[in-house]
């Protein structure tokens, strides 16, 4: 049997990520491409897949909104973004264009959530939920295999979230929203709240404790919604050493005892760690094929 060929895209408001794979622990050469303008932006990754093809699918994995319903003329296009330039690019159009295959699109959290659920952290659990925290927030979710998905994609990043006591004076960075989950707590938000980022913060800092109190907000409200076995934490912000500890303490602290998962089970780190987002496109392009 010929083995299948895959092109693989995570899509990121600051670097593309291109990979061509056979399978889960078949991938190989990798390259990242600087997200600068669409036009200059995609013509290099038309041009870095073009030497390695063709491809019996090809997954893209994308930074958010992107319009995912395929009845849609709009299908595999980016929404309205606060990225400059990029609001209604089409991104899926030009790749099955160019190379005559399938292109299977979801959000670059869907993505990575389909991904740890298949190879990683998620295995064996009948709902994940998968939370980046980085430049923005960004959360989707696995349920029974699939995807979820309703008019659009889950925006979990701009959910509403009670202010922590000692921030009442921020105003929230989300051009949208202001102070959303994004607004609060995404890395923009801690750079113009204190000047660096989480991670330059000393250990002691109250910003540490202010920004765990937010996405353990957002942990309990997903446990809530959605009771996932696994809620998997990714993303630049969630490196700053002690983090993580401190969202599944206030986690226990704000649940109450009344959910089943308990935190220190439940929230978890990525199990493929930066691959997940890469490993997402594969299962993409494994389901278009």
């Amino acid at each position: 049997m010929t083995r299948q060929t895959y092109g693989l895209i995570e899509a990121g408001g600051t670097k593309f990520v291109l990979g061509i794979a056979h399978g889960p622990d078949a991938v190989g050469k990798t390259a990242r491409i600087v997200t600068t303008s669409p036009e200059e932006t995609i013509a290099a990754m038309l041009a870095w897949f073009a030497e390695r093809g063709p491809f019996d699918a090809i997954g893209l994995a994308s930074f958010g909104p992107v319009e995912l319903d395929p009845a849609s003329p709009s299908w595999g296009h980016i929404l309205k973004t606060p990225k400059p330039g990029w609001s209604g690019t089409d991104l899926a159009g030009p790749l099955a264009q160019a190379f005559s295959c399938r292109v299977g699109v979801d959000t670059d959290v869907n993505a990575a959530a389909l991904a740890e659920s298949r190879w990683g952290a998620g295995q064996g659990q009948r709902c994940v939920v998968y939370l980046t925290v980085g430049t923005g927030i960004g959360g989707g979710a696995v349920i029974e295999g699939q995807t979820l998905r309703g008019l659009s994609h889950p925006e979990m990043g701009h959910i509403r979230t009670p202010r922590h006591p000692e921030d009442s004076g921020f105003a929230g960075v989300c051009p949208f929203h202001g102070d959303c989950l994004e607004g609060m707590a995404s890395g923009p938000a801690v750079i113009a709240r204190y000047g660096r980022s989480l991670s330059e913060l000393p250990a002691d800092h109250p910003g540490l404790e202010v920004i765990a109190w937010y996405l353990a907000q957002a942990a309990v409200t997903v446990q809530a919604m959605l009771e996932p076995g696994r809620i998997i934490f990714g993303g630049g912000v969630m490196k700053t050493p002690g983090l993580m500890e401190r969202v599944r303490i206030d986690a226990e602290k704000l649940g109450g005892g009344y959910f089943r998962g308990l935190p220190a089970e439940v929230i978890v780190r990525p199990g493929l760690g930066e691959r997940s987002g890469l490993l997402g496109a594969l299962a993409l392009a494994q389901e278009a094929a």
